[in-house]
């Protein structure tokens, strides 16, 4: 039998410090998101130059981890987290994507459809095991990243790969590559970005492309997701028939001082609130569902950088979520890469 797998990054069980410490120290002690030295001469392209010496030695980043990082950051995070937080459907990451799983399972009725978490619950082994309980002993897995990066496509299948080797069967495994470009993922971007502005009731005199970001020196070291997410800005703007003066590709999410992508979605807020561009629009293609970086960050914080910059409306178009160009999307994807499969 063949199940479908979907591998979320994750969330936290609950808007608390308790919650977030041990959450936040799966999620950086994850070698694919802060990479350290000598761990990163694992992660080379080939032809590529060892990493620059500025990569913290594994040491340096634990004695941080535990000193300052884990003692403090988990009460701010918490807080963030709060703010989201809905009373009955909890995290709005995981709300979406028990609603997505729900969507696809009706459409592949008598196929095993589960998901799974990166960090946090409900695991990947845990969907998994049910998956193998119920007679699975094939799976096609969509990590939900569009745009391929080593932080979260590698990390993802790293998890599932960590747990095979806890397996004394190993189901056969097709995992479906980066679909940043896929005609199906486009068209529902497009579909979102259409709906919502159409109902938006005043017009974006200019809409940002954000994407999450990553750490400058991963992608001199032969991380291509730079190159998906241009590609993917791309595919949008031309499905949407939009000059080129009417939007900018930005990255968010910068964490700790080192360089990251550029430019900075905030910096570039602050930049259109002086020109006099009043009313903003933010389209976020690199996230599958809603979360806190695209509630809370974008729609809280940077909102407040883009009005104290003299701004007046900021909108953040909602993630592909349920809607059912992205349902439909999910399913095309699927059945493509389970041919012969499903």
């Amino acid at each position: 039998m063949t199940g479908l797998l979907l591998i979320q990054l994750g969330t936290p069980d609950a808007p608390t410090a308790e919650a977030l410490r041990p959450y936040l120290r799966q999620f950086l002690f994850d070698p694919r998101v802060v990479e350290t030295r000598p761990d990163t001469a694992r992660y080379l392209m080939p032809g590529k130059p060892r990493p620059p010496r500025k990569s913290p030695p594994q040491w340096l980043w634990t004695t941080l981890m535990k000193t300052v990082i884990l003692p403090f950051r988990p009460k701010d995070s918490a807080a963030k987290y709060a703010r989201i937080w809905d009373a009955k459907t909890g995290s709005p990451l995981l709300h979406h994507t028990i609603e997505q799983t729900r969507l696809l399972q009706e459409r592949f009725t008598g196929t095993p459809v589960r998901f799974g978490m990166i960090v946090g619950n409900p695991t990947v082994e845990t969907a998994v095991a049910e998956m193998i309980a119920a007679g699975v002993d094939r799976m096609v897995v969509l990590p939900m990243f569009p745009q391929y990066s080593s932080t979260t496509v590698a990390s993802a299948t790293d998890t599932l790969a960590k747990l095979m080797l806890k397996l004394r069967v190993v189901p056969a495994i097709r995992t479906v590559p980066s679909y940043y470009n896929h005609p199906a993922y486009v068209e529902a971007m497009a579909a979102v970005v259409r709906d919502d502005l159409a109902a938006l009731g005043w017009e974006p005199e200019h809409v940002l492309f954000s994407f999450h970001g990553i750490p400058q020196k991963y992608a001199q070291r032969g991380d291509p997701y730079p190159s998906h997410c241009v590609r993917t800005t791309q595919l949008l703007v031309e499905k949407l028939g939009w000059p080129r003066d009417r939007w900018t590709q930005t990255y968010q999410s910068r964490f700790g001082k080192e360089p990251w992508l550029k430019p900075y979605t905030d910096d570039v807020l602050q930049s259109l609130a002086k020109q006099g561009r009043k009313r903003v629009a933010v389209v976020l293609p690199g996230f599958t569902a809603d979360c806190l970086e695209t509630v809370d960050e974008i729609g809280r914080e940077s909102e407040e950088v883009f009005r104290h910059a003299g701004g007046e409306k900021l909108h953040v178009v909602p993630c592909l979520n349920e809607h059912p160009k992205w349902i439909d999307a999910l399913e095309q994807i699927f059945r493509e890469e389970g041919q012969g499969w499903l």
